[in-house]
């Protein structure tokens, strides 16, 4: 499916921001796990959140889907071994959270995905795993799925490698607190991403359960249990990213609600980052407003703790006034595509002159037309959209792949102004 953006002059509305995709993962598996019932409200179903949803059913969880909420009758730790193997689409966040939890289950889960998630580097976390006696391997020995996961999560001590992805921190956290033993976790190397793994503590706290905090980057948790609870999903800065991205860009004036000023989400930093390249921003208690005047200024910025922003300001970096630098994102690399390489190539093909970097990119303002292909990833789809509404006449093949995250993301476009259309 291809899908044609034109220029857009102006922008103007209020929207609520999509449920974050991050929060909704992890309430998902964590209320599997729990003790008596939850009730999630504004989850988001995507592809991504929907392959969580269906592994922890597989695994003997019961979820009730609605509209606008689910209910989840907690396992209490007791998983079931799924009666097939578990085909996790292209979801990475549910590949590395499934790895610890599935120790729990009896017998053997076996874990896959698409083409794209077998190609995801896990061999840190399996390695963490094993040290914790959790009987773990990469079925073609090469770090990768398909995994095989056997029954038996002792725990004791591990370390877990910081610079790749903060998911395996948040995996084995999550699934901490039902091992034999308490669980103690040292971070080696550069801890990138903290606020993910923030994020996954305050869940975890949330549905009761203590996750102590040790020097020189270790956590450590006790045997506990979690309890069901009510909860509601607060708002996705990484998707409202976009709709923020085109504000700035335009003409634009549009209110978002459902984000908290307070969140704990790293992507939030995306409101400094137009501000900074000139849009203006005010910060209510739950809700944004961002005003644009169509032109941005060049900016130079680190995403070492928000790398699914680098789609986004990459976006933002090919329509501003001169030169931009993005830096600090090298694990950019092993997500759903290597994204430095992929917006570099695509940017390219609409007349933007740029330089690839291992940990970044620098990027000259002065976009124009043309045709860019998604390579199957959500952010590039949205992030392209942006670029397109300034320059106009951009065509985005595969672009149905922002279902991964954002089902609505044209509509909402839409009803903003904004000239796109499949």
């Amino acid at each position: 499916m291809e899908l044609l953006v034109e220029k857009t002059d102006k922008i103007k509305g209020v929207v609520k921001a999509p449920p974050s995709k991050s929060y909704t993962h992890r309430a998902i598996f964590i209320s599997s796990l729990a003790q008596g019932e939850s009730h999630l409200r504004d989850p988001l179903y995507s592809d991504d959140t929907m392959a969580s949803l269906e592994a922890c059913r597989s695994m003997g969880c019961q979820i009730n889907v609605q509209d606008d909420y689910c209910l989840v009758k907690g396992t209490e730790g007791e998983l079931t071994t799924p009666d097939d193997v578990l085909d996790l689409k292209n979801s990475g966040t549910t590949l590395r959270f499934l790895t610890t939890m599935a120790s729990l289950a009896h017998g053997c889960s076996v874990l896959t995905g698409d083409e794209s998630l077998r190609r995801r580097p896990m061999q840190d976390l399996l390695d963490s795993l094993g040290k914790l006696g959790v009987w773990a391997y990469s079925t073609r020995n090469n770090g990768s799925p398909p995994i095989v996961v056997k029954n038996g999560f002792k725990g004791g001590k591990t370390s877990v490698n910081g610079n790749l992805s903060s998911q395996y921190l948040s995996s084995l956290l999550i699934s901490a607190p039902y091992a034999e033993e308490a669980v103690q976790i040292q971070v080696v190397g550069n801890f990138i991403s903290r606020p993910y793994v923030e994020m996954t503590i305050d869940t975890m706290e949330k549905f009761g359960i203590q996750v102590q905090k040790l020097q020189h980057d270790g956590f450590q948790v006790e045997n506990q249990i979690y309890h069901g609870r009510n909860y509601t999903i607060e708002g996705d800065y990484s998707s409202a990213s976009y709709l923020i991205a085109a504000a700035s860009a335009l003409d634009g004036n549009i209110t978002l609600k459902n984000l908290f000023h307070d969140s704990m989400q790293g992507d939030k930093m995306i409101l400094d980052v137009v501000k900074e390249m000139g849009a203006k921003i005010k910060i209510g208690q739950e809700q944004i407003s961002i005003q644009g005047e169509g032109q941005l200024k060049a900016v130079e910025v680190n995403l070492e703790n928000s790398p699914d922003l680098l789609p986004t300001v990459a976006a933002l970096a090919a329509v501003a006034e001169g030169i931009s630098h993005i830096k600090g994102v090298e694990h950019a690399r092993y997500k759903e595509t290597d994204r430095v390489h992929t917006m570099a190539l695509e940017l390219s093909k609409l007349g933007v002159k740029l330089k690839e970097e291992p940990d970044g990119l620098i990027i000259h303002g002065g976009a124009r037309g043309g045709t860019v292909q998604s390579h199957g990833d959500h952010r590039l789809v949205m992030a392209l959209t942006i670029v397109g509404l300034v320059t106009g006449g951009v065509r985005i093949q595969n672009a149905a792949v922002h279902q991964v995250s954002y089902p609505n993301f044209p509509q909402i476009m839409q009803e903003l102004g904004c000239n796109i259309q499949y």
